[in-house]
């Protein structure tokens, strides 16, 4: 009994050692990917593709072709409530979209329900979730996934604060 005590001792320690040291999940990575420093006007200035060419995506958050976003503004307040505001012109019609937008950075997150007149956020069951690929004071990123032949390709949004 005391041997069997002995080694459920020596295993209980040999695990706190190497828990201790293992590698922590970096914090100057994830400590910008957070609520306050994504609230705020922003312009999508670019949008990039990761594992997808751009030609095999038709349409950005089932509304548009993702050229008419370029240059779009999103205001996310610190309410959760906000918007964004297509440019229109070639061949993309102007449009203002109210949405519901949340970050979670437990899974480092940026997730938005459209809310369309007469509706309630709580009441809306579909949006989008998209990854926070980095939020600082004056750059935004998110990646939106998509599905590309057998493998998870993005959309890539790059949005710089709005000089308002």
């Amino acid at each position: 009994m005391k041997r069997i005590l002995f080694i459920a001792a020596i295993i209980c320690s040999s695990m706190l050692v190497l828990q201790s040291c293992s590698t922590t999940k970096g914090t100057s990575a994830s400590s910008n990917l957070k609520r306050g420093n994504v609230t705020g006007d922003w312009v999508l200035s670019d949008v990039t593709f990761e594992k997808v060419p751009a030609i095999a995506v038709r349409s950005l958050f089932d509304e548009a072709s993702y050229k008419c976003f370029i240059g779009s503004t999103w205001k996310l307040t610190n309410s959760g409530n906000g918007s964004y505001t297509l440019p229109g012109g070639n061949e993309c019609a102007a449009a203002t979209q109210s949405i519901f937008w949340s970050v979670s950075t437990a899974d480092e997150t940026f997730q938005f329900k459209k809310i369309y007149e007469g509706d309630k956020a709580k009441n809306v069951n579909s949006g989008y979730r998209l990854v926070l690929a980095s939020a600082t004071g004056d750059n935004l990123v998110l990646k939106s996934p998509i599905e590309y032949g057998n493998t998870t390709a993005y959309v890539v949004l790059n949005f710089t604060k709005s000089a308002k």
